[in-house]
Protein backbone atom coordinates (compact mmCIF):
# COMPACT_ATOMS: atom_id res chain seq x y z
CA UNK A 1 0.00 0.00 0.00
CA UNK A 2 0.96 3.67 -0.84
CA UNK A 3 0.87 5.41 2.44
CA UNK A 4 1.87 9.42 3.21
CA UNK A 5 2.99 9.82 6.61
CA UNK A 6 2.94 13.19 8.16
CA UNK A 7 5.14 14.99 10.82
CA UNK A 8 8.46 14.80 9.73
CA UNK A 9 10.65 11.88 11.57
CA UNK A 10 9.05 12.85 15.11
CA UNK A 11 8.53 10.56 18.06
CA UNK A 12 5.67 8.59 16.33
CA UNK A 13 6.15 8.97 12.60
CA UNK A 14 9.40 7.56 12.77
CA UNK A 15 8.29 4.13 14.35
CA UNK A 16 5.67 4.05 12.51
CA UNK A 17 7.50 4.51 8.68
CA UNK A 18 9.86 1.60 9.78
CA UNK A 19 7.23 -0.48 10.84
CA UNK A 20 5.42 -0.02 7.66
CA UNK A 21 8.34 0.04 5.32
CA UNK A 22 9.73 -3.40 7.04
CA UNK A 23 5.95 -4.88 6.43
CA UNK A 24 6.49 -3.71 2.72
CA UNK A 25 4.56 -0.82 2.40
CA UNK A 26 5.80 2.41 0.18
CA UNK A 27 6.03 5.20 2.39
CA UNK A 28 6.69 9.02 1.63
CA UNK A 29 7.15 11.41 4.53
CA UNK A 30 6.25 14.56 5.04
CA UNK A 31 8.85 17.12 6.92
CA UNK A 32 8.90 20.54 6.61
CA UNK A 33 12.91 20.71 7.63
CA UNK A 34 15.14 19.65 3.95
CA UNK A 35 17.50 18.76 6.54
CA UNK A 36 15.52 15.39 6.94
CA UNK A 37 15.22 14.83 3.51
CA UNK A 38 18.30 12.63 3.37
CA UNK A 39 17.25 10.72 6.84
CA UNK A 40 13.79 9.64 5.59
CA UNK A 41 15.45 8.47 2.23
CA UNK A 42 17.95 6.21 4.24
CA UNK A 43 15.04 4.81 6.21
CA UNK A 44 14.01 4.02 2.66
CA UNK A 45 11.25 6.28 2.04
CA UNK A 46 10.51 9.04 -0.11
CA UNK A 47 10.88 12.51 1.51
CA UNK A 48 8.43 14.91 0.90
CA UNK A 49 9.77 18.59 2.09
CA UNK A 50 7.01 21.23 2.54
CA UNK A 51 4.70 22.91 4.71
CA UNK A 52 1.05 21.05 5.68
CA UNK A 53 0.04 24.74 6.03
CA UNK A 54 0.39 25.26 2.25
CA UNK A 55 -2.89 23.27 0.46
CA UNK A 56 -0.62 22.84 -2.89
CA UNK A 57 1.85 21.50 -1.29
CA UNK A 58 -0.02 19.05 0.56
CA UNK A 59 -2.33 18.21 -2.27
CA UNK A 60 0.66 17.31 -4.21
CA UNK A 61 2.36 15.81 -1.48
CA UNK A 62 -0.97 12.94 -1.59
CA UNK A 63 -0.54 12.18 -5.16
CA UNK A 64 -1.21 8.48 -5.71
CA UNK A 65 -1.54 7.50 -1.92
CA UNK A 66 -3.99 4.53 -1.11
CA UNK A 67 -3.65 5.68 2.86
CA UNK A 68 -2.40 8.94 4.68
CA UNK A 69 -1.41 9.02 8.17
CA UNK A 70 -2.70 12.76 9.49
CA UNK A 71 -1.35 14.63 12.60
CA UNK A 72 -1.65 18.82 13.65
CA UNK A 73 1.13 19.62 15.16
CA UNK A 74 1.38 22.28 17.75
CA UNK A 75 3.31 25.43 16.84
CA UNK A 76 4.00 27.38 20.11
CA UNK A 77 4.53 30.86 17.54
CA UNK A 78 1.58 30.84 16.45
CA UNK A 79 -1.18 32.86 18.46
CA UNK A 80 -4.46 31.35 17.17
CA UNK A 81 -3.66 27.28 17.46
CA UNK A 82 -7.15 26.64 16.23
CA UNK A 83 -7.19 28.70 13.40
CA UNK A 84 -4.01 27.18 12.52
CA UNK A 85 -5.59 23.49 13.26
CA UNK A 86 -8.32 23.59 11.45
CA UNK A 87 -6.29 25.41 8.10
CA UNK A 88 -4.06 21.97 8.55
CA UNK A 89 -7.06 19.56 8.83
CA UNK A 90 -9.04 21.45 6.00
CA UNK A 91 -5.73 21.16 3.64
CA UNK A 92 -5.62 17.08 4.31
CA UNK A 93 -9.59 16.76 3.61
CA UNK A 94 -8.78 18.40 0.51
CA UNK A 95 -6.34 16.53 -0.96
CA UNK A 96 -7.70 13.24 0.10
CA UNK A 97 -11.17 14.43 -1.75
CA UNK A 98 -9.13 15.50 -4.71
CA UNK A 99 -7.10 12.23 -4.92
CA UNK A 100 -9.78 9.85 -3.68
CA UNK A 101 -7.74 8.60 -1.11
CA UNK A 102 -9.87 5.67 0.73
CA UNK A 103 -8.43 5.21 4.20
CA UNK A 104 -6.89 7.77 6.66
CA UNK A 105 -5.58 7.65 10.38
CA UNK A 106 -6.00 10.87 11.74
CA UNK A 107 -3.91 11.95 15.13
CA UNK A 108 -5.83 13.63 17.80
CA UNK A 109 -5.76 12.85 21.48
CA UNK A 110 -8.01 12.29 24.19
CA UNK A 111 -8.87 15.32 24.97
CA UNK A 112 -10.15 15.84 21.39
CA UNK A 113 -14.30 15.89 22.83
CA UNK A 114 -13.03 19.13 25.06
CA UNK A 115 -10.19 21.03 22.52
CA UNK A 116 -13.24 20.80 20.25
CA UNK A 117 -11.23 18.63 17.77
CA UNK A 118 -13.53 16.15 17.11
CA UNK A 119 -13.47 14.50 13.80
CA UNK A 120 -16.98 13.99 13.08
CA UNK A 121 -17.38 17.12 10.69
CA UNK A 122 -14.38 16.20 8.77
CA UNK A 123 -15.93 12.13 8.50
CA UNK A 124 -19.09 14.20 6.58
CA UNK A 125 -16.82 16.34 4.35
CA UNK A 126 -15.44 12.79 3.74
CA UNK A 127 -18.04 10.18 2.72
CA UNK A 128 -16.95 6.80 1.81
CA UNK A 129 -13.19 7.24 3.49
CA UNK A 130 -12.43 4.92 6.21
CA UNK A 131 -11.31 7.08 9.35
CA UNK A 132 -9.46 6.09 12.15
CA UNK A 133 -9.61 8.64 14.93
CA UNK A 134 -6.56 7.51 17.20
CA UNK A 135 -6.65 9.83 20.36
CA UNK A 136 -3.54 9.16 22.72
CA UNK A 137 -3.18 10.14 26.05
CA UNK A 138 -0.46 11.70 28.20
CA UNK A 139 2.82 11.28 25.60
CA UNK A 140 5.94 9.82 28.09
CA UNK A 141 8.23 12.36 25.98
CA UNK A 142 6.14 15.33 26.90
CA UNK A 143 8.30 15.12 30.55
CA UNK A 144 11.29 15.73 28.65
CA UNK A 145 10.29 19.28 28.98
CA UNK A 146 9.79 19.40 32.85
CA UNK A 147 13.40 18.12 33.42
CA UNK A 148 14.66 21.10 34.72
CA UNK A 149 11.66 21.34 37.19
CA UNK A 150 12.42 18.11 38.34
CA UNK A 151 16.10 19.48 38.90
CA UNK A 152 14.81 22.28 41.01
CA UNK A 153 15.50 24.76 38.42
CA UNK A 154 12.25 25.28 37.24
CA UNK A 155 11.37 27.20 34.02
CA UNK A 156 12.46 30.68 34.59
CA UNK A 157 9.25 32.66 33.28
CA UNK A 158 7.00 29.85 34.45
CA UNK A 159 8.65 29.83 37.82
CA UNK A 160 7.98 33.68 37.80
CA UNK A 161 4.10 33.23 37.10
CA UNK A 162 3.86 31.03 39.90
CA UNK A 163 5.98 32.91 42.31
CA UNK A 164 3.30 36.11 41.49
CA UNK A 165 0.87 34.00 43.40
CA UNK A 166 2.20 33.13 46.29
CA UNK A 167 3.93 29.74 45.65
CA UNK A 168 7.29 30.74 45.72
CA UNK A 169 8.26 27.56 48.77
CA UNK A 170 7.45 25.03 46.21
CA UNK A 171 10.61 26.10 43.91
CA UNK A 172 12.91 25.79 47.92
CA UNK A 173 12.76 22.18 47.08
CA UNK A 174 14.14 19.64 44.65
CA UNK A 175 12.25 17.21 42.62
CA UNK A 176 8.21 18.63 41.61
CA UNK A 177 6.41 18.36 39.17
CA UNK A 178 3.73 20.75 39.26
CA UNK A 179 0.32 21.11 36.95
CA UNK A 180 -3.40 22.12 37.28
CA UNK A 181 -4.01 18.31 37.84
CA UNK A 182 -1.78 16.31 39.92
CA UNK A 183 -1.43 14.28 43.47
CA UNK A 184 -4.22 11.71 43.51
CA UNK A 185 -5.81 12.64 40.24
CA UNK A 186 -5.55 9.89 37.79
CA UNK A 187 -3.64 9.77 34.73
CA UNK A 188 -2.89 7.99 31.44
CA UNK A 189 0.76 7.98 30.02
CA UNK A 190 1.39 6.67 26.03
CA UNK A 191 4.82 5.85 24.49
CA UNK A 192 4.95 7.09 21.36
CA UNK A 193 5.76 3.37 19.73
CA UNK A 194 2.99 1.82 21.21
CA UNK A 195 0.62 4.54 19.15
CA UNK A 196 2.85 4.08 16.24
CA UNK A 197 2.01 0.40 16.40
CA UNK A 198 -1.48 1.59 16.86
CA UNK A 199 -1.95 3.30 13.69
CA UNK A 200 -0.22 0.39 11.88
CA UNK A 201 -3.00 -1.75 12.93
CA UNK A 202 -5.09 1.20 11.86
CA UNK A 203 -4.08 0.79 8.29
CA UNK A 204 -3.98 -2.70 8.08
CA UNK A 205 -7.51 -3.48 9.96
CA UNK A 206 -10.41 -4.22 7.49
CA UNK A 207 -12.46 -0.89 8.81
CA UNK A 208 -15.20 1.19 7.35
CA UNK A 209 -16.68 4.67 8.57
CA UNK A 210 -15.31 6.19 11.67
CA UNK A 211 -13.50 4.37 13.97
CA UNK A 212 -12.50 6.22 17.46
CA UNK A 213 -9.25 4.27 19.79
CA UNK A 214 -7.66 5.64 23.13
CA UNK A 215 -4.32 5.05 22.92
CA UNK A 216 -2.83 4.34 26.42
CA UNK A 217 0.49 2.29 27.98
CA UNK A 218 -0.07 2.88 31.64
CA UNK A 219 -2.64 4.17 33.78
CA UNK A 220 -1.39 4.95 37.29
CA UNK A 221 -2.22 8.77 39.48
CA UNK A 222 -0.39 11.28 39.34
CA UNK A 223 2.27 10.86 42.32
CA UNK A 224 2.50 7.38 41.25
CA UNK A 225 3.91 8.80 38.38
CA UNK A 226 6.09 11.19 40.12
CA UNK A 227 7.81 8.23 42.48
CA UNK A 228 8.76 6.58 39.24
CA UNK A 229 10.21 8.84 37.79
CA UNK A 230 12.51 10.04 41.00
CA UNK A 231 13.36 6.66 41.57
CA UNK A 232 15.11 6.56 38.34
CA UNK A 233 16.73 10.21 38.59
CA UNK A 234 17.62 9.26 42.74
CA UNK A 235 15.01 11.53 44.25
CA UNK A 236 12.72 8.97 45.17
CA UNK A 237 10.87 11.32 47.23
CA UNK A 238 9.17 13.63 44.47
CA UNK A 239 5.85 14.50 44.42
CA UNK A 240 3.51 16.09 41.89
CA UNK A 241 2.03 19.38 42.98
CA UNK A 242 -1.91 20.09 42.45
CA UNK A 243 -1.96 23.95 41.48
CA UNK A 244 -5.11 26.29 40.65
CA UNK A 245 -6.15 27.09 36.87
CA UNK A 246 -5.53 30.69 37.84
CA UNK A 247 -1.44 29.85 38.72
CA UNK A 248 -1.27 27.30 36.16
CA UNK A 249 -2.51 29.83 33.51
CA UNK A 250 -0.27 32.93 34.54
CA UNK A 251 2.93 30.60 34.99
CA UNK A 252 2.13 29.64 31.09
CA UNK A 253 2.02 33.09 30.17
CA UNK A 254 4.34 34.59 32.11
CA UNK A 255 6.61 31.91 29.74
CA UNK A 256 5.92 33.47 26.91
CA UNK A 257 2.66 31.18 25.37
CA UNK A 258 0.06 33.10 23.35
CA UNK A 259 -2.48 33.65 25.72
CA UNK A 260 -4.90 31.34 23.63
CA UNK A 261 -2.70 28.65 23.05
CA UNK A 262 -2.38 28.86 27.46
CA UNK A 263 -5.60 28.98 28.06
CA UNK A 264 -6.81 26.05 25.60
CA UNK A 265 -3.77 24.08 27.87
CA UNK A 266 -5.14 24.72 30.82
CA UNK A 267 -8.67 24.18 29.98
CA UNK A 268 -7.45 20.21 28.75
CA UNK A 269 -5.40 19.56 31.85
CA UNK A 270 -8.43 20.91 33.97
CA UNK A 271 -10.52 18.29 32.60
CA UNK A 272 -8.11 16.02 33.18
CA UNK A 273 -8.16 16.77 36.97
CA UNK A 274 -12.43 17.27 37.65
CA UNK A 275 -12.35 13.51 35.25
CA UNK A 276 -14.15 14.84 32.50
CA UNK A 277 -11.49 13.32 29.93
CA UNK A 278 -11.05 10.42 31.69
CA UNK A 279 -14.78 9.44 32.01
CA UNK A 280 -14.12 9.10 27.79
CA UNK A 281 -11.53 7.21 28.05
CA UNK A 282 -13.13 4.85 30.29
CA UNK A 283 -15.45 4.25 27.74
CA UNK A 284 -13.64 3.52 24.74
CA UNK A 285 -10.74 1.98 27.24
CA UNK A 286 -8.40 0.38 25.33
CA UNK A 287 -5.82 -2.65 26.29
CA UNK A 288 -2.59 -1.11 27.40
CA UNK A 289 0.55 -0.91 25.11
CA UNK A 290 3.41 -2.64 25.83
CA UNK A 291 5.93 0.27 27.00
CA UNK A 292 5.41 1.06 30.82
CA UNK A 293 6.52 3.94 32.56
CA UNK A 294 8.96 1.81 34.93
CA UNK A 295 10.93 1.22 30.96
CA UNK A 296 10.32 4.69 29.33
CA UNK A 297 11.80 6.05 33.06
CA UNK A 298 15.21 4.29 31.90
CA UNK A 299 15.90 6.34 28.57
CA UNK A 300 15.00 9.23 30.69
CA UNK A 301 16.89 8.69 33.34
CA UNK A 302 20.42 8.65 30.68
CA UNK A 303 19.52 11.97 29.28
CA UNK A 304 18.36 13.75 32.92
CA UNK A 305 21.85 13.19 33.75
Amino acid sequence: MKIVITGSLGNISRPLSIALITKGHSVTVISSNPGKQQEIEQLGAKAAIGSLTDASFVNTAFTGAEAVYCMVPFDFSVADQDMHMKQIVSNYVQAIRQHGIRRAVFLTGWAAEIAGHSLTDVFKALEGVAISDLRPAIFYTNFYQMMDMMRGKGMMGFVMGLRAYGIRALFGRRGLLIGNYGAEDRIILVAPEDIAAAAVEAFEAPVSGLNVRYVGSDDLTCNEAATIFGTAIGKPWMKWIRISDKQMLQGYKMAGLPEGLAKDLVKMQAAIHDGTILAQYDRHRPALGKVKLTDFVKEFAKKYI
